[in-house]
């Protein structure tokens, strides 16, 4: 498990080889982690009078002054920083606030065309005020770039397949697989297919991050350059308009649904007969809710004589034994990717909903969003407001949310009339395809067809270039030749990706007309234009209605319903078109009053469309509405506070099917095992950091995994215990004699509650009482780049101190991780809010780190404790409420 004092590596980190290639022999130790006593930054945090009790205190992680550290180990730093650059603590301190920027006062910017106001808040969350759209997302992308242009710089690295330029050899296999895709390709086809008004938004924000580049080198930039440039000799090159697009093409992949089930149906059909298989695929619980459940859409009209689907044909012996390794190794290259582009854990996407003003304390919707992504330092969010000082045709945009530093505009928000959140639809828009390659072609229908092929050459910082060959077939890249073993095999099968976010879409002209919205059918005329990724969209107005929308672009197929990867060589599993907007899920104003997402079937089988068939299993889902319903009988009404309560919520539903099954055992011959059971007594199945009944739950289910599934699957499998693995042992567990149980159900599940004592005395002690959750279960906040490869002494520089967290997997405190590995936290709720249409200054937001991504910044990390223990903090939209938060104004003049 990690310590404090031992540093665990990322399994893969986009890591920095200027540093993390060295030999560490030359790195000091970190310095002793006991500072002085230091003041937490003002945290202007909303009371939650309904929310559960917080978790244990702990020390608040590093928004504070780290060069006080670094004066109280002045002499271990020396011996460092000789090491590194032979400059001593002057270099230190210089470097870390040599970019911290100014926000205060009058800067002069060339190329703007009028003056524009930047109001921060005691978080330093910038409130931008212009008279033109030009200047406004100018602004943007200058204020963007002050405070996260490292980040900024990274993100378009990982999308265009450039990190080794950055980072050396030791990323040139991510570059390859991003190349293979080609998403800097396809961003710049989207580029050229958008309106004019759309690229005049994207070149207005590039101009502004331009002109802060103009004035910003090495560690004016950020301290992480100071540290580059004492490997390499970059210098970060010109913002353009695709770097910004193509982050949406990175977050697609993040949200891309079913990808890794396609390949663990077709690998655990190699060592298990397919009846098994379909036992580790369950159907949807039928207990369960459903997104919209009054019918398909509100006036849409279906054909009712779609094709119906039907499996593919590959699956069990039908798979080649080469097939079988193609797809293993696209198993092991997509999960050495980095972090960020991890796939989502099982039982982890996001949650949403809405509720009428019926059923609310004010008479006026309510909006709650919380998106669960891969935790990053800094966070993926930055929280901004973007304001025209004179609303109107020429400048229409006054909306405030959550923006994605590199891309103009807000993603999730509002604006003064109308509120949005998004939750992953989890709808299945990719297919694995496999390919018969024979040297240059590939077969099909019958004909020998030349591979499209395409050189690239990979530029790799301190190291010779690497020359790349991306072969292509008429249904995607094939993405198993990022794998040097598949690629050198030559002939044999290869997996192609057939994939909508690899085809052009106009998803940044949504964006900004989003950003626009005034009513419903403005928003459901910008989520026409909404590619990819495939989301859940829910709505409010202040005008009292709530609603409903499946973008995206869903794909139709000729044959097979999406669960095994297809043969490329017929057409018979080609896709057909899309489904039309006009037919996707959609709903205004429902019966129910509410609406809610949580990567949860959108809608029931009267549907005569195939959305996926690897849906997140619902028991966020279920709980969530179990909860609205509670808060909203017998004439209650729900107000904010009740909302972030729910986002609070750490119930374990599945622990509620396992936990009887494993009272009623005999009693263990251990006595640990014995004590340990007693914590079940009573338990309410809530999993807050300090419980000691969900140490214990956690671990037993860890070995339940490994005995039961894991020791009979694929290593290239993974059994992350998620939701999909809760649905798994609730149809098993009646079966006493299952094979899954080798036989004898309770020797297994006895067996795994003695080793779960076990571990955990060894770990925690023998005191089964103070045993706790949150020493297992922990949130190390890491910077994704130096944070995860550099020496210790840079990992403890820029990354937060360990903190304990509740929830888990697949409960609406959605904080997952993958169990096969160990309960550190790998996807979490990256912000929370809720939007309050009766008074939207009303509304609270908390992001997972801060503002800045300036290492030692008070808004590094301020914002964590307050997301730690469910607290949110005040969210200012009109002008008044603006000022009067306002901490410190900087004015942009040309």
């Amino acid at each position: 498990m990690r310590t404090d004092d031992d540093p665990q590596e990322p399994t893969v980190p986009p890591s920095a080889a200027t540093a993390g290639e060295q030999s560490e022999a030359g790195a000091e130790p970190e310095p002793e982690a006991e500072p002085e006593p230091e003041t937490e930054p003002e945290l202007e945090a909303e009371p939650e009078p309904e929310a559960p009790p917080a978790p244990t205190p702990t020390p608040a992680p590093r928004p504070r002054r780290r060069f006080r550290k670094l004066k109280i180990t002045a002499a271990a730093v020396a011996v460092l920083l000789v090491a590194l650059a032979g400059a001593g603590t002057w270099w230190v301190n210089a470097s870390l606030h040599a970019s911290y920027p100014q926000t205060k006062g009058t800067l002069h910017v060339s190329g703007l065309s009028a003056s524009v106001e930047v109001d921060r808040d005691a978080q330093g969350v910038p409130q931008l005020y212009a008279s033109t759209t030009h200047d406004l997302f100018f602004a943007q992308g200058y204020v963007q770039a002050q405070d996260r242009f490292w980040q900024m710089d990274v993100y378009r690295h990982v999308t265009a397949g450039r990190l080794s330029e950055m980072f050396g050899s030791g990323q040139v296999d991510t570059d390859k697989f991003i190349r293979t895709m080609g998403w800097r390709d396809v961003a710049q086809q989207e580029y050229d297919g958008l309106s004019a008004q759309t690229k005049a938004y994207l070149n207005a924000y590039c101009d502004g991050v331009n002109a802060y580049l103009k004035d910003h080198k090495g560690s004016k930039a950020s301290v992480e350059y100071a540290i580059l440039g004492l490997q390499t000799d970059y210098t970060p090159y010109a913002w353009t308009p695709v770097d910004s697009l193509s982050w949406l093409k990175a977050l697609a992949w993040d949200l891309r649904d079913n990808m890794q089930s396609e390949i663990d149906r077709a690998l655990s059909s190699q060592t298990v007969a397919k009846n098994q298989v379909d036992q580790l695929f369950p159907p949807y619980p039928a207990s369960h809710p459903v997104i919209v459940h009054q019918g398909a859409v509100v006036n849409g009209a279906f054909d009712q004589n779609a094709d119906p689907t039907a499996d593919a044909p590959l699956s069990g012996a039908a798979l080649p034994a080469s097939a079988a390794s193609a797809l293993a190794n696209l198993s092991h290259t997509v999960s050495a990717l980095p972090a960020f582009l991890q796939p989502t854990v099982e039982g982890v996407g996001s949650n949403s909903w809405v509720v009428s003003g019926d059923l609310t304390a004010t008479g006026k919707p309510l909006l709650a969003n919380d998106p669960h992504l891969a935790p990053q330092l800094p966070s993926i969010w930055y929280q901004m407001g973007l304001h025209c000082t004179t609303v109107d045709a020429a400048c229409p945009y006054d909306v405030t949310g959550f923006t994605m530093p590199g891309t103009p505009g807000v993603v999730i928000g509002h604006t003064p009339t109308v509120a949005w959140g998004f939750t992953n639809g989890t709808e299945d828009v990719s297919d694995l395809v496999l390919e018969k390659v024979s040297g240059s072609t590939y077969e099909y229908d019958g004909h020998q067809v030349p591979l499209t092929i395409r050189q690239e050459t990979i530029k790799v910082a301190g190291g010779k270039s690497v020359p790349i060959t991306v072969r292509t077939t008429n249904q995607g890249p094939l993405v198993s030749d990022a794998d040097k073993d598949i690629a050198s095999a030559g002939n044999g099968y290869a997996v192609a990706l057939r994939w909508t976010a690899l085809t052009p879409g106009h998803t940044a002209d949504a964006l900004f007309a989003l950003d626009r919205a005034t009513d419903w059918a403005s928003f459901r005329a910008s989520a026409a234009d909404f590619a990819v990724p495939s989301q859940n969209m829910i709505y409010a107005d202040t005008s009292g209605n709530i609603g409903y929308q499946t973008p995206g672009q869903i794909p139709i197929r000729r044959n097979g319903d999406g669960r095994w990867p297809v043969p490329g060589w017929t057409d018979q599993y080609e896709w057909t078109g899309y489904i039309p907007f006009d037919q996707l899920p959609h709903v205004l104003n429902p019966a129910d009053g509410f609406v809610a997402t949580a990567n949860n079937p959108i809608i029931g089988p009267q549907y005569p469309y195939l959305l996926s068939e690897d849906f997140d299993y619902g028991y966020r889902a279920n709980e969530i509405t179990k909860r609205l319903q509670a808060a909203t009988a017998d004439g209650k009404k729900i107000d904010a506070a009740g909302m972030r309560a729910i986002q609070s919520d750490t119930r374990n539903e599945f622990a509620s099917v396992l936990v009887p099954y494993l009272q009623k055992l005999p009693a263990s011959s251990t006595k640990q095992t014995q004590a340990a059971v007693t914590l079940f007594n009573g338990w309410d199945y809530t999993t807050p950091d300090t419980s000691a009944a969900a140490a214990y739950f956690y671990e037993v289910w860890k070995f339940i995994c490994k005995d039961a599934f894991e020791a009979k699957l694929p290593s290239s499998v993974d059994v992350d215990g998620g939701d999909r693995w809760f649905a798994v042992a609730t149809n098993l567990l009646p079966d006493a004699s299952s094979f899954w149980w080798n036989g004898n159900r309770d020797a297994l599940l006895a067996e795994a509650m003695d080793q779960a004592s076990a571990e955990l005395t060894s770990q925690q002690g023998s005191d089964v009482k103070g045993w706790q959750w949150g020493a297992l279960h922990k949130l190390t906040p890491t910077n994704q780049t130096l944070g995860t490869g550099g020496p210790r002494f840079v990992k403890w520089l820029v990354n937060g101190d360990p903190v304990p967290v509740s929830g888990g997997s697949s409960v609406v405190d959605a904080t997952g991780f993958d169990i096969a590995k160990d309960f550190s936290v790998d996807e979490l709720p990256s912000m929370r809010m809720v939007v309050d249409l009766s008074d939207l200054d009303a509304s609270t937001w908390v992001n997972l780190t801060g503002a800045s991504g300036h290492v030692d910044d008070p808004h590094y990390l301020d914002q964590l404790p307050l997301w730690r223990t469910f607290r949110t903090l005040p969210w200012p939209y009109s002008r008044p409420a603006v000022l009067a938060a306002t901490k410190d104004k900087l004015t942009l003049t040309p």
